[in-house]
């Protein structure tokens, strides 16, 4: 059960937020955190991030009633395979199939979470589906997201790590205040801008996902849907 606390900025974290776990979660937790440590060894700037989202995306999910022990431990290990050299984790999406309609050296950049949800459910076969959905689509998006969906999403994007930029700071300013769906679509949108303006390849599956998100949520108004 957690409980809910806000901080002066309420998108940051508070330094010891109080979430009461279950012992066997702790358990797990402790264990991913110190495999996810190994796993990055060599990427110190990575591991940092990877417990910085987990922290978040545990606190967004307090603010916004997800269950936090998913969304911590879906944090510590959405970029596991980011220690994958690059030709390798191509590979490895071959060999899962993944088939983004393009060739995956244009998208490369977008597999680890891909590749990461196929891999780590027999390493860790007691978490849920959601987590692997979650780690699935938190670079890319999808158009069923759900609730810890979101919140690793918006997580990865806010984190207290990551250079402020115009996108970031106004997502960062909505949280607490906003929806999560609306928390989730200033992040999404403000991704697909930041891809833009930097002439970055922006995957063409992105546009049918923004479309039909947008489509739900003018559905959603018509309907008087918060």
């Amino acid at each position: 059960m957690a409980h809910r606390t806000r901080s002066k900025d309420s998108w940051m974290p508070a330094k010891n937020e109080p979430v009461d776990y279950e012992p066997w979660q702790r358990l797990t937790l402790t264990r991913v955190e110190a495999d996810t440590r190994s796993q990055l060894a060599s990427k110190p700037r990575r591991l940092a991030h990877s417990i910085s989202v987990a922290r978040m995306a545990e606190h967004l999910a307090v603010l916004y009633g997800v269950d936090p022990y998913l969304a911590r431990v879906s944090g510590l290990l959405h970029d596991w395979d980011k220690a994958v050299p690059s030709d390798e984790l191509i590979e490895r999406a071959r060999y899962f199939g993944i088939d983004l309609g393009v060739p995956l050296e244009s998208v490369e950049p977008l597999l680890h979470g891909m590749v990461a949800a196929r891999e780590l459910p027999q390493r860790y076969p007691h978490l849920p589906r959601e987590v692997w959905h979650a780690i699935d689509c938190h670079t890319s998006a999808a158009e069923d997201m759900g609730p810890l969906d979101m919140v690793l999403f918006v997580a990865d994007g806010i984190e207290p790590l990551r250079r402020a930029s115009e996108g970031i700071t106004q997502t960062r300013s909505l949280v607490g205040k906003a929806s999560l769906e609306d928390l989730f679509w200033c992040a999404f949108v403000g991704g697909i801008v930041y891809v833009l303006e930097g002439g970055r390849y922006l995957l063409p599956r992105t546009i049918d996902i923004y479309n039909t998100l947008a489509q739900s949520r003018a559905h959603k108004r018509e309907l008087g849907i918060n």
